[in-house]
């Protein structure tokens, strides 16, 4: 057993200062607040460990480098095409390994890679027709945290149905049949879940959807939502309803289903979400690509339980992606006080985790997962800062340990097997460059 000494820690939805925490193997054994200064220190405020339940790995090598012509969605996508069309297994495993250690270094315990970059360049399948998916999953357990890989239902570019072209052909299985086939063959493990996605409405057909529901029931399954309003319009032209109703007439609104964005929702389909879905919102990225604003407390007032996610990697910051929900929310009605400290921090954890298939994280109670969270309290940005209100004043630079299922990973601010500063470096110049 390990023994660990929390100046402060996030217990039970509040701050209690001299936490003991017990912890045998990868789980936490006993909790006690107002204990004795004995066993490893960890210095700050202690949290659980973070959920990034929504991620695309290879989009991290696209930061600071889609700003020319102001920044418009089509250049972004353009060098995201281009990316997209140069990684094998080997450098995905490269660039994804070096993605997961930052993610690690901002706290983050779990990541939900939402994965659709399937097959060779030319739509060809590898050998091995996982590869790619495989790949992640190595690069996760070299990092050191857990993920679950979304392997995810691309098939068309359109509502329509029209066919894919260029790099988009690797992203295909043919048909939903082709990819439950590939699918089924993947295994998770130790540190591993797999779950399943529709890319969206725009890439999954709709005369699949139903089998696809039957076949995945019970799995996390996550889908973009009505990310853009000409998804919106797109959908309502071809199918007469909003792209939340045609999944709820499919079926696909299961309890571990979660819809990612969901920015752009009529009174309806925040009623239909509010009925138990999870909803994963990405304000770092929805602010880069200027998708808008999403109903954050409409959702949650509806029944809808909320979870995070760093997207496209503009940052890798839970703590930003957190206080985004709320000061994004301030933006739109010119008031303030719509999230506490607790629910952005539940949104950052428990719930996050839950959506991706681990309902035994991110507590920091007995039977939980040994996932701690060491945050500064005297840093520039913190020091000073009532450690309740954290959320809203640290950011990832602020984490200084981090253990992942009782191993540590993040000591003193530095990734204990890899420099993740050289290994970014490395994996994203050479794939933009080249």
């Amino acid at each position: 057993m390990t023994v660990y000494h929390a100046g402060h820690a996030w217990i039970g939805g509040k701050v209690e200062r001299d936490v003991r925490i017990d912890v045998s193997g990868d789980r936490i054994t006993g909790v006690r607040a107002g204990a004795e200064r004995t066993g490893e220190i960890l210095t700050g405020l202690v949290l659980p460990g973070f959920a990034n339940a929504h991620s695309h790995a290879f989009h991290r090598a696209l930061r600071g480098r889609t700003h020319g012509d102001r920044g418009s969605f089509w250049t972004w996508r353009e060098l995201m095409y281009r990316v997209a069309g140069r990684l094998d297994p080997d450098s995905y495993f490269a660039l994804a390994t070096a993605v997961y250690g930052e993610m690690a270094l901002a706290g983050i315990t779990c990541v939900g890679e939402f994965h659709y970059l399937h097959h060779g360049p030319d739509g060809v399948p590898y050998a091995d027709p996982n590869a790619m998916g495989n790949a992640l999953i190595a690069a996760a357990r070299e990092a050191g945290i857990r993920i679950t890989l979304l392997d995810a239902v691309y098939l068309t570019s359109g509502v329509d149905g029209k066919p894919l072209e260029g790099v988009q052909r690797r992203f295909s299985d043919g048909d939903y049949d082709g990819w439950y086939r590939r699918f089924e063959t993947l295994r998770g493990g130790d540190g591993v879940r797999i779950g399943a996605a529709l890319h969206s409405v725009r890439a999954a057909p709709a005369d699949g959807m139903a089998t696809f529901a039957q076949r995945t029931d019970g799995l996390p399954v996550h889908v973009h939502l009505s990310e853009q309003p000409a998804e919106n319009e797109a959908c309502q032209a071809v199918h007469g309803c909003s792209p939340t109703e045609l999944l709820q007439d499919r079926g696909v609104w299961q309890p571990m289903t979660t819809a990612v964005h969901a920015t752009h929702l009529t009174a309806g389909d925040i009623e239909i979400l509010g009925d138990g879905q999870y909803v994963c919102l990405c304000p770092t990225t929805e602010r880069d690509l200027a998708d808008g604003i999403g109903p954050a407390r409409a959702l949650a007032d509806a029944g809808a339980a909320l979870t995070l996610g760093s997207d496209s990697h503009a940052v890798i910051d839970i703590f930003e992606e957190a206080r985004g929900v709320e000061l994004d929310e301030r933006l739109a009605t010119r008031r303030r006080g719509h999230f506490g400290a607790g629910e952005l921090l539940t949104a950052a954890t428990a719930a996050g985790h839950a959506s991706l298939g681990w309902p035994d994280a991110g507590e920091i109670a007995v039977g939980r997962r040994a996932d701690l969270v060491a945050v500064s309290l005297d840093s520039v940005r913190t020091a000073g800062t009532d450690p309740a209100g954290l959320v809203f004043a640290a950011t990832a630079a602020d984490v200084t340990d981090v253990i992942v299922d009782g191993r540590r990973v993040v000591t003193g601010g530095r990734h204990r097997s890899m420099d993740v500063a050289a290994a970014l470096r490395n994996s994203t110049t050479e794939l933009v460059l080249s």
